[in-house]
């Protein structure tokens, strides 16, 4: 499998009628703005784009997340935002009928998405659950973790709201759910399902509500936002202001590759020039440049490295590996967009 950039004539914001945005590392970091969000967001609007967020935090409620972004200059409304916890209630609901038990072990977020969708909480392994709905929450518990671990190990079918293994704070990164689920995956031996990302069905669920024709997810995480893209067939913008660096894209596998990639949400209002093969092994991008010789990557000096230097970088990368020749890893600098 090979995965390429993407050229867009047109501004994203014009050539998709729908964006779906994650929240920590792309609208915003912990509890603070990100510089040019909350301005992208509403030229993009302006321009016709409809936004979803889309975010992998199972503990809120959607309206908490919508009063979060409105405060920070994004005018959100309720039914704009799509939680890994509604998600995992729509799984939970493709084996389970109406009136199941599920023990939730998470925050008010996922226990009013499993009681909206029709299953019954209950918050102990001796009710027999048939199910084991996991998220995140700051106050979780040992005691919660052996619960779950006792209803698993007793059958109960274990979803997970997602598996990130961190999670972005503003002090740095903290564990996430993965890590709290990988506990009681580890006690039990049993692999739970996930129904956050990199699964797309949140994605596709968030489409199917909008109504949508030509989605684009827009994310900072290549790992979660981009894969689940990927696995999704919808395309996919990498911002690099969060987790995800602009080295790590030139070296994603293809799995993990976006289709675009920016600076930061301005790169919805731009057009994305794609990458050219020019003589003697350099991929041309603007005015910048980048091949691999030897299995190192090389750029031109043509000053800082630039959005441009970035793409140029990724389609050198990935023709290299995807050719089946080596690449340094080494050889691949931190860049600065």
């Amino acid at each position: 499998m090979t995965a390429t950039l993407q050229a867009s004539d047109a501004p994203l914001a014009a050539a998709h009628d729908l964006a779906l945005v994650d929240l920590d590392g792309v609208a915003y970091r912990g509890h603070l703005p990100i510089p040019h969000a909350a301005s992208s967001l509403a030229a993009a609007r302006d321009g016709g784009m409809r936004l979803v967020f889309v975010t992998n935090n199972a503990s809120r409620e959607p309206g908490e997340v919508a009063e979060q972004l409105t405060g920070l200059d994004i005018p959100t409304r309720a039914d704009e935002v799509m939680t890994a916890a509604q998600a995992c209630a729509a799984l939970l609901r493709t084996r389970l009928d109406p009136g199941s038990r599920v023990l939730v072990v998470g925050g008010v977020g996922l226990v009013t998405a499993v009681e909206a969708a029709g299953l019954v909480v209950v918050r102990s392994a001796d009710d027999k659950p048939d199910a084991v709905a996991q998220g995140f929450t700051p106050g979780l518990a040992w005691s919660d973790l052996a619960e779950a671990a006792y209803a698993v190990a007793g059958g109960a079918w274990h979803v997970a709201s997602n598996l990130d293994l961190s999670l972005p704070t503003a002090r740095g990164f903290a564990p996430g759910n993965g890590a709290l689920v990988g506990a009681v995956s580890a006690a039990t031996g049993v692999r739970p399902d996930s129904a956050g990302k990199p699964s797309p069905t949140m994605y596709r669920l968030a489409v199917e509500r909008a109504g949508a024709a030509r989605p684009l997810v827009v994310g900072d995480r290549l790992d979660t936002d981009l894969a689940g893209a990927r696995a999704g067939g919808i395309p996919g913008l990498h911002v690099l202001t969060g987790v995800s660096s602009a080295r790590d894209a030139v070296l994603a596998p293809p799995g993990l590759r976006p289709d675009f990639v920016g600076a930061d949400l301005r790169a919805l209002l731009e057009a994305h020039p794609v990458p050219v093969s020019a003589a003697d092994g350099w991929w041309e991008c603007g005015r910048r440049g980048a091949r691999v010789v030897e299995g190192r990557l090389e750029l031109d000096r043509g000053g800082p490295h630039g959005i441009d230097a970035v793409r140029a970088a990724c389609a050198a990368a990935w023709d290299a590996v995807d050719g089946g020749r080596p690449l340094d890893v080494e050889s691949v600098p931190t860049l600065e967009a």
